[in-house]
């Protein structure tokens, strides 16, 4: 049953001494949470690798929320991957994602978890959704096949979150950032997503003298590229600023080229040979930009732009490349 303090919700600066746990605090996006939080003074941050709580693990979940009773939660932990890991363990990434997703939210719930933010992705949306994407294109057409899995599997996480807001008076919401890359990013030639596979290869054929580097696709497909500190400091914001049952699109509101940022990669890099397109392999979406107007109606813009990004990752590339996830 809603109470008159839940319906009565306005929102409001969080308390920086309350526990908050961010779930997936060593992933890119919960890392980059978890610093902004440090910066920002909060004093009460709880986080567990993987190996210290399996998040699939019902039972465990609801144990760690029992000892630890979070007042606020940043749900950010799933398993994630590019084109080639979403088409080849698609039962993997929907099973998973929604037995992490499930057990969290139910957790929280048990535990009266006062403000919660889940994080999903932009893949969230039709293949051939209008652009840019507003939140409302949602469930309007047809998913990517490449990524429909991981896709099905956020939009269930939205919806639980709604069930929470109509059934409990919880004052919970979703973010769906565009494409992150930053700190912590994954780089293995399996496992990672475009922008930072283009980072390893062109850096690495730099340091080799190769002649050539070949991608996959055309490089004419549009994508959306943000900082993972930007994304960050939107998803304090709408903790603190927004609260409604629709997911907010969390991106910077302009695109480029698979082409053109290989082609700022390469420059970053010093990278100076060819670059050719293997056309058997697919491209994935035609396009994808988020309709940002929610996120400014709330007061956020993004402000790292993609040059300044891209500069900085690679730097932060070279300076891990020990203990990389690879």
């Amino acid at each position: 049953m809603r109470s008159s303090d839940e319906l009565d919700f306005t929102p409001a600066p969080l308390d920086r001494n309350a526990p908050l746990y961010v779930a997936g605090h060593r992933g890119l996006a919960g890392s980059a949470i978890w610093r902004l939080l440090e910066n920002q003074g909060f004093t009460n941050l709880i986080g567990r690798s993987s190996t210290e709580l399996d998040l699939t693990n019902r039972q465990d979940v609801f144990d760690f929320f029992a000892e630890t009773r979070p007042r606020y939660v940043v749900l950010a932990a799933a398993k994630v991957g590019g084109i080639l890991a979403n088409s080849t363990y698609p039962a993997d990434f929907l099973s998973e994602n929604l037995q992490i997703q499930v057990n969290v939210l139910d957790a929280a719930l048990a535990g009266s978890v006062d403000r919660l933010l889940f994080l999903g992705s932009s893949c969230i949306y039709p293949r051939l959704a209008p652009q840019p994407i507003t939140e409302d294109a949602l469930l309007s057409g047809h998913l990517e096949p490449t990524n429909d899995a991981y896709a099905i599997a956020k939009i269930a996480g939205i919806y639980q979150v709604q069930a929470a807001r109509r059934q409990h008076g919880k004052h919970w919401i979703s973010a769906m950032p565009t494409n992150l890359y930053g700190p912590g990013d994954n780089f293995s030639p399996q496992g990672s997503h475009v922008l930072p596979a283009l980072i390893r290869r062109y850096d690495e054929a730099a340091a080799s003298g190769a002649t050539s580097v070949t991608n996959w696709g055309t490089g004419s497909p549009r994508r959306e590229f943000m900082h993972v500190d930007d994304m960050a400091a939107a998803c304090l914001h709408l903790l603190e600023h927004y609260d409604g049952p629709e997911q907010v699109n969390v991106g910077t509101g302009t695109d480029v080229s698979i082409k053109e940022i290989a082609e700022a990669i390469a420059q970053v890099v010093g990278y100076t040979g060819e670059t050719k397109w293997d056309t058997t392999k697919p491209d994935g979406t035609p396009q994808k930009l988020l309709d940002v107007s929610k996120l400014a109606e709330a007061g956020w813009r993004s402000k790292i732009s993609v040059a300044d990004g891209l500069e900085a990752t690679v730097q932060w590339y070279r300076s891990n490349a020990d203990t990389l996830r690879r």
